[in-house]
């Protein structure tokens, strides 16, 4: 059975975007780029491979990305319509027309259901980089939240998870200090 690892970058108080959506006030630190590099390099966009030094493409243990439309905007922005084209790319949205966006595979139904369906078919484990509506819809498929955690507060903007209040208790398995004051975490259900 193949596995759902949320892999995603945070602030200290819990947000993964601004509420308009950008990130930029989560940079790649220098001392963090190295490990991504080296432990997670399918997580880095394909675009980015060359300079950051990544094997194109990156072998790993997944083959597959999740993402929400939010996610996905911010690359078709720099006009970048394939953003991790070293995996197979779904993008759930029930307002993206499939045939406008035919680098990834546009997802109208039930993330939930696909998930499990995804999950039951063999393969290497799947990503779900973002965003926190769609986490939130499929926190009780994750089998492992990985938080980039950045020494930033912020005090709104889009959450890691958005689906209310409702408790998950996760198991911290560990968690990798650099010195730029990031703090990669990882937890198991």
């Amino acid at each position: 059975m193949r596995n759902l690892v949320y892999f995603v970058a945070s602030t200290l108080d819990g947000f993964i975007a601004a509420p308009d959506g950008s990130f930029d006030f989560l940079p790649l630190e220098p001392d963090v780029a190295p490990y991504l590099v080296s432990d997670w390099p399918q997580t880095l966009p394909t675009f980015a491979h060359a300079q950051l030094g990544v094997q194109s493409p990156p072998t790993g243990r997944f083959d597959t990305v999740l993402m929400g439309r939010a996610s996905y905007e911010p690359g078709l922005k720099i006009g970048v319509t394939s953003p991790y084209a070293h995996l197979r790319q779904y993008v759930f949205s029930r307002s993206l027309p499939p045939a406008d966006y035919p680098d990834v595979e546009v997802v109208a139904g039930d993330p939930v259901a696909f998930v499990r369906d995804l999950k039951a078919q063999p393969g290497g484990d799947i990503w779900l980089c973002g965003g926190g509506q769609l986490a939130g819809q499929l926190l009780d498929e994750v089998d492992e939240l990985v938080v980039k955690l950045n020494p930033v507060v912020v005090g709104s903007g889009i959450p890691l998870v958005d689906r209310g209040f409702s408790p998950s208790r996760l198991t911290l398995t560990s968690a990798r200090p650099f010195d730029s004051g990031v703090v990669v975490l990882r937890y198991a259900r």
